[in-house]
């Protein structure tokens, strides 16, 4: 590979993770999902635990890890090319959630109990589907104290201190590092999240996981973690999102998501801070560039190079845009 190749939307091959909670809804993007229990398809991903892979013009068959040990500063921004450990700074996931998702809770970048080369896990959550009465798992109810929750874990009482919200297609949702939090049966979502694969268990209703073992739990790393005073959590509807503008979703250090609304052309351009991930949450259009035109269509995930410049989204579709800023 040399610097001469130039800047072009990336388009993934995706990372499929079997999962106890997972189904089979992936398939409706069109994906060759494989068998079994499928419940994350890791579409933008550059991390010990899964790669994707180009599967589109000059770098097809290259992994993201090494088009960044390549091209990262120039292709991904001068700001998006610093991640705090040497990895592309995001991960993107679309999740199946066929069954309840353990209850559990992320670190920050400082945990001491971190594994070695892991970053903690600040992320969000757009839904794309939810079936009627779906529900998620999204934070502390008032007053609950780190004594309180670890009596109610112990006590088998956990659920009576978590807050349960209904969900429906369109709801957005930021998780700092801190938040207990649960995706619910019957959701499908677009995750964005730091690049780290740290998750702290701190329920798992008493089921078996894929080998028939009990999962792994983490309490006492979990009520080390958790924020009981809140760690800036929000949650919005995001329907008010008009053609042609971004609506922001989620502003972090870490990545900033905006969702917008393709009606016909739509002119935009990269910055040199940061490359532009898109995921199509919704329709079908294309993506121009200078030298090129990709079709899209909804669960296609694309990595455009901060170099990139001037590109258009055309089309009846709804995207979700993340940067670094």
């Amino acid at each position: 590979m040399t610097q001469s190749v130039k800047p072009y939307p990336l388009h993934f091959k995706p990372e499929f993770k079997e999962r106890v909670w997972g189904g089979r809804e992936l398939e409706r993007f069109g994906y060759d999902v494989p068998e079994g229990h499928i419940g994350e398809g890791w579409m933008i991903a550059d991390h010990p635990n899964g790669v994707s892979h180009v599967i589109n013009g000059e770098l097809a068959g290259q992994g993201l890890d090494q088009i960044r040990e390549a091209l990262g500063a120039e292709w991904f921004g001068s700001k998006g090319s610093q991640s705090g450990n040497g990895r592309f700074p995001l991960l993107i996931k679309l999740l199946d959630c066929n069954d309840d998702l353990s209850v559990q809770v992320h670190p920050t970048d400082d945990y001491a109990g971190l594994p070695k080369g892991e970053l903690g896990k600040t992320e969000m959550w757009y839904v794309l589907d939810a079936k009627p009465g779906a529900k998620i798992i999204y934070g502390l109810k008032p007053g609950v104290n780190r004594e309180s929750f670890a009596a109610a874990i112990s006590e088998g009482r956990i659920m009576d201190t978590l807050q349960e919200v209904s969900v429906e297609a369109g709801d957005t949702f930021y998780i700092p590092a801190g938040t207990v939090h649960a995706l619910c049966a019957g959701v499908l979502v677009a995750e964005i999240q730091q690049n780290s694969d740290t998750t702290y268990r701190v329920y798992d209703y008493d089921r078996p996981g894929l080998d028939g073992k009990p999962r792994e739990l983490h309490i006492e790393d979990s009520l080390n973690v958790t924020a009981y005073e809140g760690a800036g959590a929000t949650r919005m509807k995001t329907d008010g999102a008009k053609p042609g503008e971004w609506l922001t979703l989620a502003k972090s250090p870490y990545f900033v998501t905006d969702k917008g609304v393709v009606r016909g052309e739509w002119k935009l351009s990269t910055v040199p801070e940061s490359f532009d991930i898109l995921i199509v949450a919704e329709g079908t259009g294309s993506i121009r560039w200078e030298s090129g035109l990709l079709d899209a269509k909804a669960g296609d995930c694309f990595l455009l190079p901060a170099n990139l410049g001037d590109y258009s989204l055309a089309g009846e579709m709804t995207v979700l845009r993340s940067r670094v800023e």
